[in-house]
């Protein structure tokens, strides 16, 4: 068996090929394009392959593991947390992850199916094209501002509202105004996209079954956690998406600050979005946000609810259930408060 580690960048790749006793077969740095992988690698025979995980390490992961490649995707932190060297190169970075790979100490990362990652780009190319359009709603308003124009109406961008811009024949508006209608057309593209995978996905369903959480964040929220097996509990689930507490300890004492935001900002963020929206109705997760915004106020409150119902998520999914007002799961335990 030979370990290689490669240390990928966006141009450019260092590779380094070794034994299991960690002698040094090969080594050195190539362009990061399909044929120079494949070359450096042809004189290998089977190989197991460690690389980063970044976002530009995926076309080669999929192209190693097609060509038959056992290959690892090393978590960025805790490889430096491990081996974190005062000297730093691209020498280096192949060398460490060739020794924790043949050691068998390197930290992975988790790597959905193909499929999950598709749903996860399109989820998130949404995200993206709506806050180009807030972006260009906001350079529309800042427009009328300049021209000292007031608007007739609070909502410019009904179409009453892009009919009274229209009239107003300013070039720079007129040009936002088309850019805008385009955006608007992708923007609805995508979301009949991701209603029909909402509709084909039992686990969306159920996450449809939640007060506040629609299609789009049921898809979301599926993609980004992928194989809810892969969590031991809904307190590692919530650790995954950084909304656990950070803490300090030195001897006996104990202090727990704010959430950590060190895990999956997409869930994050999405979680906060329904949180709001979920408040409207009458459920056990409304009824602990009152409690804890009248003790320590609303954006804890509301993060502590993002928390709480996380791990309502992590049930229902494990369970295979939909949502309960009360909290309490078909078998009448309290399953979705741990």
């Amino acid at each position: 068996m030979q370990y290689v580690g490669l240390d990928v960048h966006k141009k450019k790749v260092y590779g380094v090929i070794m034994t299991e006793q960690g002698k040094i077969l090969k080594e050195g740095a190539f362009p990061n394009k399909k044929e120079d992988y494949l070359t450096f690698l042809q004189e290998t025979g089977e190989a197991t392959i460690a690389l980063e995980a970044l976002s530009f390490s995926h076309p080669p992961y999929d192209l190693l593991e097609k060509h038959g490649y056992t290959v690892k995707l090393a978590h960025p932190l805790k490889t430096r947390a491990i081996a974190e060297a005062k000297i730093k190169t691209d020498k280096i970075d192949a060398h460490i992850l060739a020794h924790l790979l043949r050691s068998d100490f390197l930290p992975t990362s988790y790597l959905p199916p193909q499929e999950i990652r598709e749903q996860r780009d399109i989820v998130r190319q949404r995200a993206y094209l709506v806050k180009l359009r807030t972006e260009l709603k906001n350079k529309i308003r800042a427009e009328l501002h300049k021209h000292w124009i007031e608007p007739p109406h609070k909502n410019i961008f009904t179409k009453q509202g892009k009919h009274w811009l229209q009239n107003l024949t300013l070039p720079n508006i007129q040009r936002y105004l088309k850019i805008l209608e385009g955006l608007e057309d992708q923007i609805h593209d995508v979301s009949t996209q991701i209603s029909r995978i909402a509709q084909e996905n039992q686990d969306a369903q159920l996450l449809m079954t939640i007060p506040g959480i629609g299609y789009y964040s049921a898809v979301l929220i599926t993609a980004e956690i992928g194989d809810i097996t892969r969590f031991r509990d809904s307190h590692k689930l919530c650790s995954y998406a950084g909304l656990t507490p950070s803490t300090r300890q030195s001897g006996h004492t104990t202090h727990h600050g704010h959430i950590t935001k060190t895990g999956n900002k997409w869930l994050r963020w999405v979680l906060t979005q329904c949180v709001h929206i979920h408040l409207k109705y009458d459920t056990h997760l409304t009824q602990f946000y009152h409690h804890v915004a009248h003790r320590r106020g609303k954006k804890i409150a509301i993060v502590a609810t993002a928390s709480k119902l996380l791990r309502v998520i992590y049930w229902i999914l494990k369970n295979q259930e939909e949502f309960h007002p009360s909290g309490l799961s078909c078998a009448g335990s309290s399953s979705f408060y741990l």
